[in-house]
């Protein structure tokens, strides 16, 4: 199970404080004793130090009466900062016995200071000066100098602990210190336990900050994964905005930066890859066109050759030696030559358009006299096939345009529609202005073209025919330069059925003459 970042810093965080608590309970509990008894130590020491030095500072058998109350009011001073017992006495032994005989106090005085000490007690440790030995088990030897020895005493009367202090100063008296011991067990088993409330305490309080200021460090770093998340899906709308001096700020700002570009190689990417498909598309289409173009070329370049290697080969054997056959055969030679020049121009001039070499020049002219000039070359063609012309072209219309592939497309549709003509013959031109735009309409009656091939018409080679005969003439091209050279222009182009015949159209850019 996935731990988010706060939990596991709220969890760390009083993992933390309850070890420090422990450690320092632990401290308390092993090590405060000792320490304890060594500040002890040092302070009997330094007791024991000031009272000698007060004695050596005052000669007791010669000092007078007020200077002893100094004296005193002194060592109640040493004793009361201190809380050690201070007692001060000569020390009379017996010589035979080795015994205490007699013990005189000089601090505290005779009935008016504090309880004496039992004289058996003080006996022991005369016995410890002269002979060296620990009294018993419930005597601990801690220190021992030329001046002074240390005692941990066990009391049994009263169950307790004492440090004590038996040594010499000036003038051959005997100076006892006497300090609690068992006091520091019971502070430090009462201190841990208030160290044990305390630190409970204080984890509560530790972890409800540690929410609350979690809260304001994990909640940009949330914020920063779920745009790294975003980041992966390539969503790179997402910004960090909070405005933050830190290094979670600089980790923000950087994302952005890092987000940015990301965005902007993929794009680049994306681009890169849409060229490449459109190029491979364009390769691919290409090489269809060019199977298509040999096959197409082929096919109508077979015919024409097959004809003209036929009469050729006859005028060479002299099948028909009469001068009216051998001419026949010649023309029919030229004629077929002709037609496939027409076509290898054509293809020529379609092959510059779909390629993008054949550059555009627009210029302003009447569209009026190219369709006249179109029709009255066609002349001869018109009246060889018996044909019908209405058109009634008589003002100019000025167009922008390029006049040499203008006069090509009105070529194209009018060679068109002499191809196909039946019926009653007729052949109906127009120019019609409108919305700034001059359309050009060439009619022919005749059967419409079916439905499913009106799309297909403006393809290279293609020919409503099926059969593709030669009964109709053309070659399938002149429809494809029309689209190529209105496409060139941008501009609108098409075919319509009607009943009796077919209208093709295209419309050119007009300009009113200045």
């Amino acid at each position: 199970m996935r731990q988010s970042m706060r939990t596991r810093l709220v969890v760390l965080t009083a993992l933390m404080i309850i070890l420090c608590i422990v450690i320092c309970w632990i401290m308390n509990l092993f090590l405060l004793p000792g320490y304890y008894e060594n500040s002890k130590k040092k302070q009997m020491n330094d007791v024991y130090g000031e009272v000698a030095a007060l004695f050596d500072e005052n000669d007791w058998k010669n000092i007078s009466d007020t200077q002893k109350d100094k004296v005193y009011d002194s060592l109640d001073k040493i004793s009361a900062n201190s809380s050690v017992s201070v007692y001060i006495m000569s020390i009379n032994v017996d010589s035979s016995s080795g015994m205490v005989s007699k013990v005189d106090y000089l601090y505290p005085s005779m009935g008016n200071r504090t309880q004496q000490l039992n004289t058996q007690q003080l006996a022991k440790y005369v016995m410890f000066k002269q002979l060296g030995n620990v009294f018993d088990e419930n005597y601990k030897l801690l220190e021992k100098t030329d001046k002074y020895e240390l005692f941990n005493v066990f009391d049994q009367r009263i169950d307790s602990n004492y440090i004590e202090l038996v040594g010499g100063i000036t003038g051959d008296y005997w100076v006892y210190l006497r300090s609690n011991y068992q006091s520091i067990r019971e502070s430090a088993a009462i201190s841990n336990e208030f160290l044990t409330y305390v630190g409970i305490l204080v984890t509560i309080l530790c972890v409800i900050i540690m929410i609350f200021l979690s809260n304001h460090y994990t909640k940009p770093i949330l914020k920063l994964a779920q745009i790294a998340k975003k980041m992966e899906n390539l969503d790179f709308d997402v910004r960090y905005k909070e405005n933050r001096h830190d290094e979670i700020g600089v980790l923000g700002h950087s994302m952005n930066s890092l987000s940015d570009k990301l965005e902007q190689t993929i794009s680049e990417l994306k681009t890169a890859n849409n060229e490449l498909e459109l190029d491979l598309q364009r390769r691919s289409e290409q090489e269809q066109m060019r199977q298509e173009f040999l096959a197409n070329v082929s096919h109508e370049l077979k015919t024409p050759i097959a004809l003209i290697q036929g009469y050729a080969e006859g005028l060479q054997d002299n099948v028909n030696d009469d001068p009216e056959s051998r001419e026949f055969y010649c023309e029919v030679i030229v004629d077929e030559a002709d037609k496939m020049n027409k076509m290898v121009k054509k293809l020529l001039s379609l092959n510059q358009l779909e390629f993008g070499n054949g550059q555009v020049h627009l210029e302003h002219f009447d569209l009026q006299q190219v369709v006249q000039s179109v029709l009255s070359s066609s002349e001869i063609l018109f009246r060889q096939k018996e044909v019908t012309l209405s058109y009634d072209g008589d003002h100019p219309v000025y167009v922008w345009a390029d006049e040499y592939m203008t006069e090509e497309v009105v070529m194209n549709y009018v060679s068109n529609a002499l191809n196909h003509i039946d019926g009653e013959k007729i052949i109906e031109v127009k120019i019609v202005s409108c919305d700034g735009k001059a359309r050009v309409s060439v009619f022919n009656t005749g059967k419409p073209i079916p439905e499913e091939d009106i799309d297909k018409i403006w393809s290279k080679f293609y020919k409503v025919d099926k059969a593709r005969t030669r009964e109709y003439g053309g070659n399938g091209i002149g429809l494809s330069i029309v689209k190529a050279i209105m496409e060139a222009h941008n501009q609108a182009y098409g075919v319509k059925n009607y009943d009796n015949g077919v209208e093709f159209w295209f419309e050119l850019d007009e300009k009113t003459e200045n």
